[in-house]
């Protein structure tokens, strides 16, 4: 496997699955990290402007993300979300047994991830958010964030594989602005910032239309993209 492709394809160096489970959920865990501490960090210091608290929780966000794709990239794939691990098991590239690891290990390391963040910021470690995200406005927008993310995985793959942490990263800062859900597009991610009532946080009762479109989204893209992405004969 060359360098160039690297992240977030299936991984085939040697790693066994429980390396890869770890880097999963680790990795998971300090990209709810960085979504939720930022948050909190934007909202304290931004004196009441929504913008300037969605503006540093955006660029934290997208730096991240690159980083933990290019740290765990060799070892798991860098999935860090199950909408991404369904594309690859569509694609036969995951088999189903690793996939639904793959999903445990994301749900439980954003749990933690959001954990984390609570007690560096000396916030409630258990905490349920009032945040609500409801209407179809919100849930469309979680599905063409969805569908974007993969899409760009997969194309980059296809085309510019040593391109694709940069690209995942900017595809999510930019989703962040033009999307009015500021684009979760992650079910594991959006569980987990149900427990958080900060700047991130998302209400249980909008989590399941967020995580349904979400994973409509993968779906399509992933549908899509075996069309679009082969060459003609």
């Amino acid at each position: 496997m060359t360098e160039a492709a690297a992240s977030l394809a299936p991984p085939r160096d040697a790693f066994c699955l429980a390396q890869r489970l770890t880097a999963e959920a680790l990795g998971t865990a300090l990209l709810l990290a960085v979504v939720i501490g930022s948050g909190i960090m934007g909202e304290r210091l931004a004196g009441g402007n929504a913008a300037v608290a969605l503006l540093a929780n955006t660029l934290a966000t997208g730096a991240g993300l690159t980083v933990l794709i290019l740290i765990f990239g060799r070892i798991s794939g860098a999935h860090f979300n199950p909408a991404v691990t369904l594309a690859f098991l569509l694609r036969r590239e995951i088999d189903a047994r690793s996939a639904a690891a793959y999903v445990a290990a994301q749900v439980v390391g954003g749990v933690l991830g959001v954990w984390a963040a609570h007690a560096m910021f000396a916030e409630p470690i258990w905490q349920v958010s009032a945040r609500l995200r409801d209407g179809p406005a919100q849930a469309f927008s979680e599905f063409v964030a969805a569908f974007g993310l993969v899409l760009t995985i997969l194309a980059t793959l296809r085309f510019r594989p040593q391109a694709a942490p940069a690209a995942v990263g900017l595809y999510i800062a930019a989703a962040y602005w033009f999307t009015a859900s500021t684009s979760f597009a992650n079910p594991a991610a959006t569980l987990a910032r149900s427990l958080s009532d900060t700047f991130a946080g998302i209400a249980p009762s909008s989590a399941p239309a967020f995580v349904a479109a979400q994973v409509a989204g993968a779906l399509a893209a992933a549908a899509l993209s075996r069309w679009l992405l082969r060459p003609a004969a």
